[in-house]
């Protein structure tokens, strides 16, 4: 499907519910299996999500996990410990390029039997059944907190939890901070200090009801698009207090672009204030690397120069984001250099318009090009790839048409 999108004033007031966080929702399905006592409320409807419920759910020997980076990580520890018969984990092209040495090395460290069915350190992989002996380990910390979440997730029925020692700085913190956090409020004793995570042994936990938070990534696109439009007031419900997401800190940066935040009973109210008067926008974004493609295309809307850093783990995402964003920015004549790790644009005086953007099988490039609509016509190719995270994303987002 590709998606034609003519340049409209978005104006008025709208509602939209924002679904379930998919990191939360994916975390807490890993628990779950483990702890079946967890009643789980507004799960994501995402394909990532779908996708590990489905694979924990069957009892079929190949699990094909499609895009899903999180459910590969995931499954991975889970099934290394935890399989009672051989488990062939794959999914699309791009995730057999997309690496898990590290993951797997750390594994089979534990005792665990792991074989790569075809290039070593990719996907597909064959998971023996395995008795898992040790119960500590050492693990590179700065490529993707994934892997740290990964082996958290199933330790608690290891007959002696796991030590985890990092050899390297932890990336991306807030997501293993997550993981902690919705451990320990489940009764999963956790201790953790800048080098190193201790999981203690859990044999059964108290029956719990818990809420997954909204998605403050998939909040992210409406931020932009009420960032570029002046008229347009929204309402996102449901769960938006108290976050464990690290992307809740959007907030303060599209505060400097001109969005106010209005926390509500149900939900948050997001409305222009026409007061961006900042000259260029430098943020470090280790922290939430998922939202540099949205505040990317929002400074190209508004004509605002930006440096984006901290982005180092966007090479192994569903694409390399840095080099499909410079790619798609340049089609509206943006200036872009990129780095390993960083993204610098000057926007053009006049931009380019009926552009065809290419998402890559990326769902974030879909979205976040999206809110570029209010300022020039412009398609995205391939658009139906937003059902990896959201897939009732256009429907919410051509309801606001005023």
């Amino acid at each position: 499907m590709h998606k034609y999108l003519k340049t409209s004033e978005f104006e008025g007031q709208f509602n939209i519910r924002i679904c379930g966080s998919k990191s939360e929702s994916n975390r807490l399905l890993i628990l779950k299996k483990l702890f079946p006592e967890i009643v789980i409320n507004n799960l994501s409807t995402s394909d990532d999500t779908l996708v590990l419920e489905n694979a924990l759910a069957d009892d079929l020997s190949t699990k094909d996990i499609h895009h899903a980076g999180t459910a590969m990580r995931f499954l991975t520890a889970y099934y290394a410990f935890y399989t009672k018969k051989t488990i062939k984990l794959t999914g699309s092209q791009r995730m057999q390029n997309r690496p898990v040495k590290i993951l797997v090395d750390a594994l089979r460290s534990l005792g665990a039997k792991i074989d790569y069915a075809a290039q070593d350190g990719y996907p597909p992989l064959i998971i023996h059944p395995s008795n898992i002996t040790k119960s500590e380990v050492e693990l590179q910390a700065n490529v993707s907190s994934q892997y740290i979440s990964a082996l958290m997730l199933s330790a608690p029925k290891l007959p002696d939890g796991l030590s985890i020692r990092f050899i390297s700085e932890i990336t991306s913190f807030p997501y293993l901070n997550m993981t902690i956090l919705l451990m320990k409020k489940l009764g999963v004793k956790v201790d953790f200090d800048e080098k190193s995570i201790r999981i203690f042994p859990c044999e059964s936990i108290y029956p719990v009801n818990i809420d997954v938070e909204s998605d403050w990534s998939s909040a992210s696109y409406f931020y932009s698009l009420v960032a570029l439009s002046p008229k347009l007031v929204l309402n996102l419900g449901t769960y938006f207090r108290n976050s464990l997401q690290g992307d809740s800190g959007i907030v303060s940066i599209y505060k400097k672009l001109g969005v106010k935040t209005t926390h509500l009973d149900n939900s948050i109210k997001l409305e222009n204030t026409g007061q961006n008067s900042i000259q260029f926008l430098d943020l470090n974004l280790v922290d939430m690397p998922d939202i540099a493609q949205t505040v990317a295309v929002t400074c190209l809307g508004l004509a605002l120069p930006c440096k984006l850093t901290g982005l180092h783990t966007l090479k192994i995402k569903e694409t390399d984001r840095l080099v499909a964003m410079k790619t798609e920015l340049e089609k509206f004549g943006a200036d872009v250099n990129i780095t390993k790790n960083s993204l610098s644009m000057n926007p053009p005086k006049v931009m380019q318009s009926n552009q065809h953007v290419n998402t890559y099988n990326d769902h974030r490039m879909a979205m976040s090009f999206a809110p570029l609509s209010s300022k020039v016509d412009l398609t995205i190719n391939d658009a139906n790839v937003v059902s990896k995270s959201y897939p009732d994303f256009w429907n919410d987002f051509d309801n606001l048409v005023g």
